[in-house]
């Protein structure tokens, strides 16, 4: 018997999480004998419960998947709750679980039978994340140089659901006997991923306006971000410059203060602030002022090209200085 419950905001990754433990549940059994999932959007607690109790027929034992089981409020988790107090020793029970809010008196049961809780979320650091990459890619087996892994950190983005399917994909076209580079697995990485706010803002900080440009297209077509949630981002990143223009900001600790974000970030933001100055962050300002009038209707420019002649400006502003 074993219980595990598996949340995740990323449908992608919570469904190739749960696809890789039912299968080393299942082992080398019958899986059409073995596992019953629950999926629809209307099953109930109790269909839940009931197969969770059910004993096996022609196997050992039995998996069962309860999916999304967030949509469950207390009252209607009790009566899994109340199962979990004595599970049925044949059966794995499997819950998942993408965003809402769990019941607490259900984490607790899970807990308290000798369950599993594991969380699918992949941190948003860097290096936490390149870490990740490389373990799914050891996982999977797939022999890649560093290169390769790299490039498949920087075009993924935050479309992280799609990597286990572009390594099966690489796997069953080139097997393992050879090491690939980054040229032999770029024809199979199809469309780059979205990307978070701050390599944007980092890369227009730098003045890098070519990178810029690019990673904004990502984050509007890939990432699906309106050009309004674009200059909502951009629009907090300069505010942020704004605030310690005459603040006599001299150290992380003084713009942590003034702008209550604490360590790395708010280095970040004084060190661009004193490279563009005060006029420099100023005119930063009516950049992005002017172009969000232009969203709202001020010019007869597409959305999109607003936001691109906005980033490079910026761009160039940041490099002029």
């Amino acid at each position: 018997m074993a219980i595990h419950l598996l949340t995740g905001d990323d449908e992608s990754l919570l469904g190739a999480a749960v696809s890789e433990l039912v299968n080393q549940l299942v082992g080398d059994g019958d899986r059409t004998l073995m596992v019953d999932d629950l999926s629809s959007d209307d099953y109930e607690i109790r269909a839940l419960v009931d197969a969770a109790q059910t004993p096996p027929f022609l196997t050992d034992r039995r998996i069962v998947i309860g999916r999304g089981i967030s949509r469950f409020g207390a009252d209607d988790a009790a009566t899994l709750v109340s199962y979990l107090k004595d599970p049925l020793p044949s059966t794995d029970l499997v819950l998942t679980s993408s965003g809402g809010r769990i019941p607490k008196a259900l984490t607790d049961a899970v807990k308290g039978s000798g369950g599993t809780v594991a969380s699918t979320l992949v941190s948003n650091k860097r290096q936490e994340r390149a870490a990740w990459i490389e373990e799914q890619v050891a996982l999977v087996g797939v022999p890649l140089d560093q290169r390769a892994v790299n490039l498949l950190d920087s075009w993924l983005g935050e479309d992280l659901g799609r990597l286990h399917s572009i390594l099966e994909t690489i796997s069953s076209t080139f097997g393992t006997a050879k090491k690939l580079t980054g040229d032999d697995i770029a024809p199979f990485l199809g469309d780059a991923g979205g990307v978070p706010p701050w390599d944007l803002t980092d890369a227009i900080d730098k003045g890098d306006a070519t990178k810029a440009l690019t990673l904004l297209q990502r984050m509007m077509r890939a990432g699906e971000r309106h050009p309004l949630a674009v200059m909502s981002i951009l629009h907090t990143h300069y505010v942020k410059l704004l605030k310690l223009d005459g603040a006599e900001a001299r150290s992380e600790a003084d713009a942590s203060a003034i702008l209550g974000i604490k360590g790395f970030p708010a280095k970040k933001s004084l060190d661009q602030y004193r490279k563009l100055g005060a006029s420099g962050t100023r005119r930063a300002i009516e950049m992005v002022a002017q172009a969000d009038l232009d969203l709202r209707g001020a010019t007869a420019l597409e959305p999109e090209w607003v936001m691109e002649v906005l980033v490079a400006r910026l761009a160039r502003l940041s490099r002029a200085r």
